[in-house]
């Protein structure tokens, strides 16, 4: 019965982590103007913890002694309220002891949140001070109506306090604080310390004013930016490529992702579903996630795109734009034919159109049809360029394509058909083409091609073309060299590139190679600049080797070059400083994006149909909780074999939940917690049965055994998030939180129906002091003992409330473990007796 309470818990925490991960997207406008959106958490991380998160672990005790009262005609019972208290005392002693001794050697956890562990652990104490009062003081041996409500109210009012210690609400707000953004989007990690923000800094968000004081938004964060987390991503992904630079990506992303999930801080609902599904043979659920999605990635990735005119032959230039010297003589221009059927006839028009280039002085006006006979993809269209020595600019003409027609196949040559929808023959993009002519009576005007150019870190090697443009006439040498800016040379973001660039006669453009380094940063923005030097007439003597009296030996064709040269010498042009912008790599900056999506644990332990539940429900998988980076499934062992058969009834019964998909997870949720109120009223019948079968009393079977099979999935649970986790808070700081829950709840709630019950009957409500009172007395001796010893180990010399040096960890582990035995052994004596009580 308890293996099936803790399988349906865990369905329950897995609604619980869905429903408080609901997140919303932000317009937050800063000082500078500038408007950023980002995306927040619906639920304060305090709240939750105390409400959803501490009803979901300690359900069980609630509702047992809910049901029990229920169920005993609204009398009072032993069983539920013993539970409570033993659970406590368990969650108090045990957990907490088990959690010091199991923190890695060297190592600490200090609790995070200390202001709201300090109002947690106050309350968990004044709850059962308090439950002392209400049963031999106010009214010894009889609880009023006031009694009751009065607890129950208590609940919120904790959860109030909680929230204004986490949000430095009323007096908290001038106490001094500042906050960092966590590794996962939404976490925020406070430390002590004097504000680093200016006084004055206000930052709009959704039309309300958040300034450094701390003033309340309205939402769970305070620090505005996710850049870290991105970071913290992009370095992980980085040293697995560095570590394993055979994997393929998919490889790489399946490994970063389970290192992100296992590194990121996790919720109290994760930790119990991780523990409760170790414990039964369902396998290490981050392993489980990382492998499928890797293997989704993997066949998303196999797609094929199909065009809706496969069937359509299109006739368009290939390419689209074309140069050439004024000396040329023709440009051969390609048109091509692509798709449809080829065993058809197509004929497409040609015209020239003039632009700055005047037809007959610059070109020849052309015009003409182009027939592509069956099979055939290619034709070739020539146009005559017109040469002169007169220095001009650059010109372009145009040729445009139009008229395409299907010849009939079986008719006459000369049998043409207009095109149609039947035909399936058109122009494609492009159907004009232009043709620019370089002048080539001037040296020529060296350039960039643009002033800026912006290229991917993953790139290599960049190819910058520096264009001659008005003049291509004789050898010209330029200069280049590269300088910094924000982008390092020197092998850092980029290879220092210098040398000349020798442009031979008719040579219109040259091209610059330089390395650029990928150090993969997740948004980098750097630049460096590129710049051309004076450009020099290289003499045609100086080609031939310098000769005395080289001008002697000039052909006459030289000597006219040579004059035609000196008339229009080479210039630098507009764009000499070309700026080269270093971007982060697409692909790595989507793969790091991919995985931030990923990260969401809800999107881990929650459910999307009921077909994956049963699927899980009938598979074994290994348990192993071994904190290796491969992130890779083993098989499952023995141990886990026996698990999956001890509880395979119950996952299938319970995959018939609704997945936490459903109404965000609030279907599951409503489910889970019936189902768990059903089977605690059977786990109480059946302890009752067992007392009576052993000789036990309801009260020593609650505080020993009951309390001991409802609290083994929070011992996993807090076990593995003291190991995993960089804070104390998920193992020990919401245990005291669960107790203070166990009491304000699950006896404000079932007392307050029974006292109500009883005053419509004329009656009062009565419960016996004796064993509850001196067991609710000896915990909250013990508590104050606990709570003094954790504050203490926050000192220097042990440095946290878990872990720590040997000897001290060791020493405290002993203490907590004494205090639970005495806490048995004095409620089971007092239960038959043998010491005096109440």
């Amino acid at each position: 019965m308890f293996l099936g309470v803790s399988i349906i818990a865990d369905r329950f925490m897995a609604s619980i982590e869905v429903i408080t991960s609901q997140e919303r997207q932000i317009t937050i406008k800063k000082p500078n103007g500038e408007k950023i959106t980002t995306t927040v958490r619906i639920w304060n991380e305090t709240v939750s913890n105390l409400t959803l998160m501490a009803l979901g672990s300690s359900a069980p005790e609630i509702l047992l002694s809910v049901v029990e009262v229920c169920g005993h005609n609204f009398n009072a019972g032993q069983l539920g309220p013993n539970t409570i208290v033993g659970s406590a005392a368990f969650n108090m002693f045990v957990i907490i002891g088990l959690c010091v001794s199991v923190i890695p050697e060297g190592e600490t956890r200090k609790v995070k949140h200390l202001r709201v562990f300090f109002v947690t652990a106050t309350w968990s104490v004044f709850a059962y001070i308090w439950l002392y009062l209400i049963l031999a003081v106010f009214s010894p041996g009889v609880v009023e109506i006031w009694e009751g409500l009065v607890t129950l109210f208590f609940f919120p009012i904790c959860v109030g306090f909680a929230y204004v210690a986490d949000r430095r609400l009323l007096f908290y707000k001038y106490m001094h604080k500042r906050y960092r953004a966590g590794k996962h989007k939404g976490m925020i990690i406070e430390t002590e310390g004097e504000p680093e923000l200016p006084s004055k800094v206000d930052i709009e968000m959704d039309g309300k004013m958040l300034n450094s004081d701390g003033g309340d938004t309205g939402f769970d964060f305070k620090e505005l930016d996710e850049e870290e987390a991105r970071r913290e991503v992009a370095r992980i992904l980085k040293e697995l490529k560095q570590k394993h630079p055979e994997k393929e990506m998919e490889q790489l992303m399946e490994l970063a992702n389970y290192q992100v999930l296992s590194q990121q801080q996790k919720s109290r609902a994760f930790y119990r579903c991780q523990a409760t599904r170790i414990m039964t043979g369902a396998g290490n659920i981050l392993k489980k996630h990382a492998a499928d999605q890797a293997k989704r990635a993997t066949q998303h990735d196999i797609c094929s795109e199909v065009s809706v005119n496969d069937f359509s032959s299109k006739v368009f230039f290939d390419p689209g734009t074309y140069q050439c010297l004024e000396n040329c003589g023709t440009v051969a221009l390609n048109v091509v034919r692509h798709g449809g059927a080829l065993t058809s006839t197509v004929s497409v028009d040609y015209r020239t159109e003039d632009g700055t280039a005047n037809a007959g002085s610059d070109y020849q006006f052309t015009e003409g049809t182009i027939v592509f006979k069956p099979g055939e993809t290619e034709k070739e269209l020539r146009i005559d360029i017109t040469d002169d020595d007169i220095f001009e600019e650059d010109e372009h003409f145009l040729v445009h394509l139009s008229n395409v027609t299907v010849i009939s196949q079986g008719a006459g040559s000369d049998e043409r058909e207009a095109n149609h929808v039947d035909a399936l023959a058109s122009l494609g993009l492009p159907c004009s083409a232009t043709v620019t002519i370089f002048d080539d009576d001037h040296a020529g005007i060296f350039t960039f091609e643009e002033p800026a150019v912006t290229v991917s870190e993953s790139v290599g090697v960049i190819e910058v073309k520096v264009i001659r443009t008005s003049g291509a006439r004789g050898v010209v040498m330029v200069p280049y060299k590269t300088m910094q800016g924000t982008a390092k040379g020197g092998g850092e973001d980029f290879e220092d590139t210098h040398g000349v660039l020798e442009f031979e006669n008719d040579e219109i453009f040259k091209t610059i190679q330089i390395n650029i380094i990928d150090d993969e940063e997740y948004e980098k923005n750097k630049n460096f600049f590129l710049e051309i030097g004076e450009p020099q007439l290289l003499e045609m003597s100086e080609r031939k080797g310098g000769d005395e009296g080289g001008e002697e030996v000039l052909t006459k064709k030289e000597e006219e070059e040579r004059r035609i040269a000196e008339m229009g010498r080479p210039m630098l042009g507009e764009h000499i400083k070309l700026e080269v912008v270093i971007e982060e790599s697409y692909e790595f900056k989507s793969t790091v994006d991919k995985l931030l999506k990923k990260t969401n644990l809800a999107l881990v332990i929650g459910t999307n149909s009921w077909r994956e539940q049963f699927v899980e429900a009938i598979t074994v998988s290994s348990c192993d909780d071994d904190d290796d980076e491969c992130g890779e499934e083993k098989l499952p062992s023995c141990f886990d074999y026996v698990m999956h058969f001890l509880t395979v009834f119950w996952k299938i019964l319970f995959a018939l939940v609704p997945p936490t998909d459903y109404f965000n997870g609030w279907a599951c949720f409503v489910v889970s917690i019936s189902v768990i109120g059903i089977l605690t009223a059977f786990i109480g019948d059946l302890a009752s049965h067992f007392g009576c079968t052993v000789g036990l009393k309801d009260s020593v079977t609650a505080v020993v055994f009951v309390a001991l099979g409802t609290s083994v999935p929070d011992t996993f649970a807090s076990k593995v998030s003291a190991t995993q986790d960089q804070y104390a808070d998920a193992s020990i700081g919401n245990v005291t939180g669960s107790n203070a829950v166990n009491v304000f709840l699950g006896i404000g709630v079932a007392w307050s129906i029974a006292a109500v019950y009883h005053y419509s009957k004329g009656e009062e409500f009565k419960v016996d002091p004796g064993t509850l009172a001196f067991s609710v007395t000896l915990f909250t001796i013990f508590a104050f003992i606990c709570i003094a010893v954790l504050i203490y180990r926050r000192r220097p010399e042990i440095g946290g409330e878990l872990g720590g040096p040997r000897v001290p960890k060791i020493l405290t582990t002993c203490l907590f473990f004494s205090l639970w035995l005495m806490y048995i052994v004095f409620s089971s004596l007092e239960a038959y007796c043998h010491v005096k009580g109440f």
